[in-house]
């Protein structure tokens, strides 16, 4: 079975082929993706108008260079998968209208996936694929989430945060700093030149004694920390960067620790674009060494989100029997989507 995923949530635009035989994993044959960074750089942050006008002017050239790239035709496709939720609502319906045009015209049934999901699974697109069951640790965009995974659609929500994510937290202490947009990848990248110890910044619900997360104190910090040193933060910024990121990587090492300890389970997956900070990886490998716990992530340039993540969700499930494509083809898309809704959908509705 040939699955298309087409991704198109917030501002990358991402197109991938997927092979699915019975039982055994499915296979990527081929994606393409386009950043919208250098267009929304500008403003500093993404404007919903212009991704998805964005969108639209990618989404069928990518298509094209994926079919091409796998030596693949169109007609052989046997279902369109598209992220149907969450994210901005007129980049989701750009995806949407296009896999479902892109059914009707090939005769081929749909499936809208959850894009969280598509980031929770992508770690079996790696190299060295997890197995059943594991903790996860999801650190996405405007999401940081900690899970017990029995398998597809078997999700337990064990904690996650409760306002700014790990990901805005990168993102909004790097624009405090006065760094370029997309913030988070710049501020690591500092990061390597300074000292963690530098500035005494908090660690918030630490030591709360669950699993959910709050980064909007530590955002606060910063500002009030890059206030303090005033004509000296250029000078300092490296110290101020590393002592940042040194407090969000202990967070989210202790509470995945914290997590795995709660479980029992030896096996954790680490999904979303804050799991491709160098940093963080090197502290959970450490630990999880220690513990002799195995620790997947997706493979690099599948961090961010991509058209292969959506295209194997679908696979998944479908294997599973978990959801079934239709060829109904009015859609509607979910800009507010809890995950937590997923185990409890038998199959994941279409719009009628």
């Amino acid at each position: 079975m040939l699955l298309l995923g087409i991704e198109s949530s917030c501002d990358e635009t991402g197109v991938a082929l997927v092979e699915s035989h019975g039982n055994a994993l499915p296979v990527l044959r081929s994606h393409a993706l386009h950043s919208q960074i250098s267009m929304h750089q500008a403003y500093g942050g993404v404007v919903p108008e212009l991704a998805s006008r964005d969108h639209i002017r990618r989404v069928l050239p990518l298509t094209e260079s994926v079919m091409a790239e796998a030596g693949r035709s169109l007609g052989e496709i046997d279902v369109v998968a598209y992220t149907r939720g969450p994210g901005l609502a007129g980049a989701l319906l750009v995806g949407a209208g296009v896999a479902c045009a892109l059914g009707v015209a090939l005769g081929k049934p749909v499936l809208g996936v959850h894009h969280l999901e598509g980031h929770l699974l992508s770690p079996f697109l790696s190299a060295d694929p997890p197995e059943f069951p594991f903790v996860a640790l999801l650190v996405s965009g405007g999401h940081t989430q900690l899970m017990r995974v029995d398998g597809v659609g078997r999700y337990e929500l064990l904690g996650e945060t409760i306002d700014d994510a790990a990901g805005e937290a990168f993102d909004k202490s790097a624009k405090l700093m006065g760094l370029p947009y997309p913030g988070g990848p710049w501020l690591a990248k500092l990061a390597e030149d300074g000292n963690p110890a530098a500035f005494k910044l908090p660690r918030p619900l630490l030591h709360s004694g669950d699993l959910d997360f709050s980064f909007a104190g530590l955002k606060t910090a910063v500002l009030t920390q890059a206030k303090k040193l005033g004509d000296q933060l250029e000078a300092n910024k490296a110290d101020l960067a590393a002592s940042t990121q040194a407090a969000i990587v202990e967070v989210l090492l202790k509470k995945s620790l914290a997590a795995l300890d709660q479980t029992g389970l030896k096996r954790l997956v680490v999904a979303g674009g804050v799991g491709a900070n160098k940093n963080l990886r090197e502290q959970l490998n450490a630990a999880c060494a220690r513990r002799k716990v195995r620790v997947h992530y997706p493979e690099l340039h599948l961090c961010t989100d991509n058209g292969a993540m959506i295209a194997m969700a679908a696979a998944m499930r479908l294997q599973s029997g978990l959801s079934q494509a239709t060829e109904r083809y009015a859609f509607d898309v979910r800009p507010r989507w809890p995950m937590a809704s997923l185990t409890a959908e038998a199959s994941l509705p279409q719009a009628a």
